[in-house]
């Protein structure tokens, strides 16, 4: 009994951890993946966790039995079972409160999903220490018992952390990588319960294979969220995608809570009103004159479907462009459904900060537009990062970003205006009409905004430059703001981001703005 022992314990480890990172998966598709989500979810698993180890030392000393210890695992793998057919309908209201702001049925979503959790977590944590108590036989062995049935539970518990994101998530989706684990845990106690109490203890549980068949098979129809338009959703290792189709042949590109529009594109529109053309802006703070020839290299980090580069490509005709994006699945979506397929478009599936720093390359303009509010990759707005894009601009190179804002609250912009005024000599900041959205620009050489205004003066009467160029060029004068107070500046060491978006939310809700855009 021992080796099915030590087996149960693998997989139970490993059905704990995979569930930590599907259940993380289920919550940020609608609440994101703020570091307030992360923590909830692990503080949560971590306390049910804490009782299951407080219970299984327990029950094992009343119960020391095989028999008791695998049925524990096959109800523990039923309960896991259950959370994909109680969990979609919760999450498909959650969005739809998501999308109207509607916070009390939010945050009543967001507490279901976490209940849900917890009988399966509390049963997978009894495990160990009833195992253990199993494994005893003397007294004088309990330090090496124990530390082997931990190491075997921790080895699982490895295993699961990678399986999950790596393979199952992007192969079968989040909701059947729960009933893989939860398959995979119900034969193994199933099996243990033949072997320890025979085959008229496991006729009882007969009809358990199929329960969790029947799920997989036949109980999660339909689209994750209630979204209007949708045409395509999948999951990758990265995200939770969605492409929606919308009036006069607008296609949108979604992610994971699906607030931000990440791209967009119309086969006869170029000009969206969006920060992605904003970025054609940033060469002309240098000083005057200066043409749209000039410019003969881009990069983006945060490429997205590409609707920066198409832009980029029918103002300055087919110059290389680099485009950085972590994710392949949104590569592909984006050639399949936003004919990102431009042939100038040297796209680099990489982490944006690596590739970047090691890209022998230098640009006359580098877009990031990789934050999303209210999780903004920390790693993106240190002096540090800013440095490694200084280094990659030519001497007439220029910076965009574009920041997302709440209506009163400037002090992200304000912070990331100070971090990277440390590292580039002029900084402007511009806010983009009936948007939350800010675009921060940065150049290589000092400059001054009568440049940008010279050089519009000269772009204007010409008949050879492209109508976006002028348009964007024209909103950016429009809406240019006054330099920001100063802010903290982030640094690879320090970089409080979470203080500064957390903040912003919970005081937007607070203020009732929020439902005033209902």
């Amino acid at each position: 009994m021992r080796k099915s022992l030590e087996v149960a314990v693998f997989f139970s480890g490993m059905a704990s951890l995979a569930l930590e990172f599907t259940a993380s998966r289920l919550l940020e598709r609608t609440f994101g993946s703020s570091n307030l989500v992360w923590a909830s979810i692990i503080g949560l698993i971590l306390i049910y966790l804490a009782v299951g180890y407080f219970l299984g030392g327990r029950w094992a000393d009343r119960s020391p039995s095989f028999k008791t210890f695998f049925q524990i695992l096959i109800w523990a793998s039923l309960t896991m079972a259950i959370i994909p057919l109680v969990a979609r309908p919760v999450l498909q209201a959650a969005s739809t409160a998501f999308d109207r702001l509607e916070f009390g049925i939010l945050f009543g979503s967001f507490i279901a999903i976490l209940i849900l959790l917890v009988i399966p977590v509390t049963l997978l944590g009894t495990a160990s220490p009833f195992a253990i108590r199993l494994a005893v036989h003397q007294l004088r062995a309990v330090g090496q018992v124990s530390g082997r049935i931990y190491a075997i539970s921790t080895l699982g518990s490895f295993i699961g952390t990678f399986l999950p994101v790596l393979i199952l998530i992007p192969l079968v989706g989040t909701y059947r990588t729960i009933l893989v684990f939860s398959g995979m845990l119900l034969v193994i106690g199933l099996g243990g319960l033949w072997i320890s109490a025979g085959w008229k203890s496991v006729l009882v549980y007969a009809w358990s294979p199929f329960a969790v068949l029947a799920i997989a098979l036949w109980g999660l129809p339909g689209p994750d969220r209630n979204t209007a338009g949708l045409i395509y959703e999948t999951e990758s290792a990265y995200n939770y995608i969605q492409v929606l189709q919308q009036p006069n042949q607008y296609r949108i590109l979604r992610l994971n809570e699906g607030q931000g529009v990440h791209s967009v594109y119309n086969p006869t529109v170029l000009n969206y009103n969006g920060p992605w053309e904003m970025v054609l802006a940033a060469p002309y703070f240098n000083p005057a004159p200066y043409s749209p020839e000039q410019v003969k290299s881009m990069a983006i980090v945060g490429l997205a479907a590409g609707t920066t580069a198409r832009q980029a490509t029918a103002v300055y005709g087919p110059i290389p462009i680099d485009g950085f994006e972590i994710d392949p699945k949104v590569v592909e979506v984006g050639r399949t459904y936003f004919d990102m397929n431009e042939p100038n478009l040297n796209v680099i599936i990489q982490d944006g900060r690596w590739g970047l720093e090691h890209s022998p390359q230098k640009y006359q303009i580098i877009s990031v537009d990789a934050y999303r509010p209210p999780y903004i990759p920390w790693q993106l707005t240190t002096q540090e990062f800013f440095k490694i894009i200084y280094d990659h601009l030519t001497f007439d190179g220029a910076m965009a970003i574009n920041v997302g804002r709440a209506p009163n609250d400037r002090r992200l912009i304000e912070s990331l205006a100070s971090t990277i005024g440390t590292i580039f000599p002029s900084v402007y900041v511009v806010d983009l009409p009936q948007t939350f959205n800010s675009i921060l620009y940065a150049t290589v050489q000092h400059t001054e905004f009568v440049n940008f205004r010279a050089n519009l003066a000269a772009i204007l009467p010409r008949q050879d430059v492209h109508p976006l160029l002028k348009e964007v060029m024209t909103t950016v004068v429009n809406n240019i703001q006054p330099a920001p107070k100063p802010g903290q500046v982030f640094t690879d060491d320090i970089a409080p981001i979470e203080w500064i978006t957390n903040g912003m939310v919970v005081n937007y809700i607070l203020s009732g703005n929020a439902e005033n855009l209902k």
